[in-house]
Parts: structure tokens; sequence; C-alpha cells
């Protein structure tokens, strides 16, 4: 008898051995293949412990749905329950009780929240942009939060999984108080053409309506994005905190080239906190409705329609935590006030623009496009675009952004220019092509 017992158990445990080889195989397998058909990734022999390791991470950010959706993209968005998400994982977040709505709204703006209208319905008929998993028709149901699953192909784009879902260190912007900014390379190769605040203001939120394209991107670990940032503490040193929102296209965090909404926050100069989207814990969800990550559909094109995204970010005066707000009246969501230090009290400036990563792949200036890959002189319906640039004051009403600067550190890739009208408020073109004979 126990003979047999001890060979049921060879038998079993043999088993066990085969079938993991068997997944670590097809997995490696599926690696290869699906790197191969998205030319994101090149193939590479992955080992089974850090398959293991990775895995593990997975099913940290990767919380049990209530309901998965397909997008036609491709992605999978999982429905997960409100009170399951990432960001409650956050030691700072341990007891945390989430905010169902801020206690009140800048100036100017009302309290209606626009979260059981027909947005997919509006958008196609009045020029804004909403996102692709919403045309198969299914919805996440009511309690829960729409989250893109991250998957194993996702993290092997990254150069480590340390580095997955984290930004490169930008480039800092030092600003004297009277003096115009100083780019500082710091060899990342972040090129930009923004528009900004003046230094030391104190700033409580921003808002601007930005136009989406879909910019070539030159290589996989390049990106292109136009956003807004939030800003505060030093600009040189190892504490700046930043809150950002916008679209971005970037093939190594979403093997694709779409244009998605995206949200990164970090509380030390993108060193060791803060991710994109909801990579790691600390952005509070609490709309059904949006997936952060997700892609953006319709999109602008040439010389014809254009498609933009309105997004509100602004800090509740009563309990502090910085909210999001898209479109007319969709809350997102907010960054709890205890992740930050220096916009645990306030911001002291805000950027609006572009943001490109120039690797010089080939040995010259990236191809990579800036918004719609046409310079700012294009104007409508050609460049790119951010219009109705809005400050949230320290009386919380919202105000045109009147004495902006600009910024564009190499105008032969990438340029802006601002101007002023009554519809359009404080407004910019800005973008470019990239490489080209001026380009250098």
């Amino acid at each position: 008898m126990d003979t047999i017992i001890v060979e049921r158990k060879k038998r079993i445990s043999t088993l066990h051995l085969l079938l993991a080889f068997s997944f670590t195989f097809l997995l490696q397998t599926t690696i290869r293949v699906e790197c191969i058909n998205l030319n994101y990734t090149k193939y590479r022999q992955v080992s089974s412990l850090r398959l293991e390791r990775i895995q593990r991470h997975l099913n940290k950010i990767n919380k049990p749905p209530v309901l998965t959706i397909e997008s036609q993209d491709g992605d999978l968005i999982d429905c997960v329950h409100k009170r399951k998400q990432p960001a409650l994982d956050h030691p700072l977040l341990k007891n945390h009780k989430i905010q169902k709505r801020p206690t009140t709204m800048p100036k100017g703006m009302d309290m209606n929240i626009n979260e059981e209208s027909r947005e997919d319905e509006r958008s196609s008929k009045s020029g804004v942009a909403w996102q692709m998993w919403h045309q198969n028709g299914t919805r996440c149901p009511k309690g829960t939060v729409p989250i893109r699953r991250s998957t194993v192909h996702d993290v092997l784009r990254a150069k480590s999984l340390y580095e997955y879902g984290k930004k490169q260190r930008r480039s800092q912007l030092l600003f004297g108080r009277n003096e115009p900014p100083e780019v500082v390379n710091n060899g990342e190769g972040h090129e930009h053409a923004i528009a900004f605040t003046k230094s030391g203001e104190e700033v409580y939120g921003a808002k601007a309506t930005i136009n989406v394209w879909d910019p070539t991107v030159e290589v996989v670990n390049e990106f292109s994005l136009s956003q807004i940032w939030i800003l505060s503490g030093s600009f040189g040193g190892s504490d700046l905190n930043s809150i950002e929102a916008g679209w971005q296209v970037s093939p190594e965090l979403y093997g694709d080239s779409r244009p998605r909404l995206f949200t990164y926050w970090t509380s030390d100069t993108y060193q060791a906190t803060g991710c994109y989207n909801l990579l790691c814990a600390g952005f509070v969800q609490t709309n059904s409705k949006i997936a952060i990550g997700a892609s953006i559909s319709p999109l602008s094109s040439y010389n014809a329609k254009q498609f933009d995204i309105t997004i509100l970010i602004w800090k509740d005066p009563q309990l502090g935590n910085w909210w999001m707000r898209f479109g007319d009246g969709t809350l997102i969501g907010y960054w709890p006030v205890e992740l930050f230090t220096h916009l645990a009290d306030r911001a002291t400036m805000v950027q609006w623009g572009g943001e490109v990563v120039n690797s010089r792949a080939n040995g010259q200036h990236t191809s990579t496009q800036m918004g719609s890959g046409h310079f700012a002189e294009d104007g409508f319906g050609k460049a790119s675009y951010f219009r109705n640039l809005e400050i949230v004051d320290t009386d919380n009403s919202l105000t045109s952004a009147t004495n902006i600067l600009t910024l564009a550190q190499n105008k032969n890739c990438y340029n802006i220019k601002s101007s002023y009208n009554n519809k359009w408020g404080t407004y910019f073109y800005y973008g470019g092509p990239g490489n080209n004979p001026q380009c250098s």
C-alpha cells in the first residue's frame, strides 16, 4: 500500500512539473508570437523565475473583477468593486474613506454630474472625444470602477518590473523669479512645447480643452503626450510634487499607437513615488464610465472635424483632495491629499502643452510627432491646440489664465504660439514633426 501511495505522489509531482513547464513554454511562445505581431517588443528568452515575479506583481494590481469587458482595440476592461481598487493598497490610505464627490466645485461651475447621460451619443454630435471600449454597449455596474487590465506583455516592454508604469525622470525646468525658464537636459531627451504660469503663484487647480490626435512615435521607448501639469516643490531638487492628466501615445506602456487618456502623479520628482493611471496605489477612482489608460475615440483629422477633451483638476477646499473632472461634468476621481507634501498645501505653477521623448535612436533627432505633427502656425484643423486655459485661484474661482509664458526647446522641431479671443479665451497651437531638414 505504501509503495502505491509513493508512486501516486511521484506521478502527481511529475504531472505538476510537466504542467508548470508547459505553462512557461506556452507563455514564452505566446510572448514571442505576440511581440513579433505587435512589432513593439523584441523577443528575448524569459526565465520562469522572472515570469513568476511579474505574475505576482500583476496579481497585486489586477484586482478580481465583477465583470470584464473586451474592447474593440483588444483591451480588457475589468469592472472592480470600488473598495477593492489598487489605490487603497497604499500604506497612507489604510483607513481611507472614499470621498464620493467633492464638497464644492470651483465657483462658476455647477455641481451637476453627467454620470448617467449618454456620453457616447453626445460625443459623436458635439466633437467631444470619448473612449473606444464604450462602442460595444456594455458598461460597468454601479459600485464598480473600470480598470484596464495589465498583462505580462505590458510589463516585458518596460525596462524592468520596477520601472513598469513609471515615467523616466523628466527634464527639469528651473525658473527664476523674473527670468524665462532654462531647460536642463538630464540625458533623457525630453522635449516640450508648453505654456506656464509664473513660478511662485498660489494655484489650486487648472482647466483646459485639448484636441486629440494620433501622432506617430518612431521607436517603442519614446512617447508623445499632451497634458496639464499641476506642480509644487523644488524644480531642481528631489521633492517636486506633480499631478498630471491628458492624452498620450506610448507603445512601450500600452503595446500600440493609440492615443489614450492618462494620469500621473509623483511626490519626489519621479524617483520612487507615483505612476501612470492605476498601475500603483494612489489615485482613487469614483467613476464607473471612464477607464484611465483606455484609448480615446473618435480622433481629430487633418483639415476635417476636430475632437477634444476637457480636463479640470482642482483642490477640494475642505478635504484637500485633488479632484479630476472630465468632459462637461464627469468626475473621474481624486488624488488623496495624503500622497503629497507641497501639494498638500497648494500648487505654485501650472503647465499646459506637449512633451516627447527624443532618444536619437538613429543618431539623429527623432521623427516622433508632437500633437498633430504640424507646427503651430498651421492653425485650426491642422495644428493641435489647447483652448480655454483657466486656473483655480485662492478664492476657489476659475479665472482665465491671462498671464502665461511659453517655451519651446527647439522651435525647428516643435513650436508653440499663444493668443486670446472671446470664444477660446487664452489658447495656443503647438506641436511639430520632429526630424526635418531644419530640426537638429
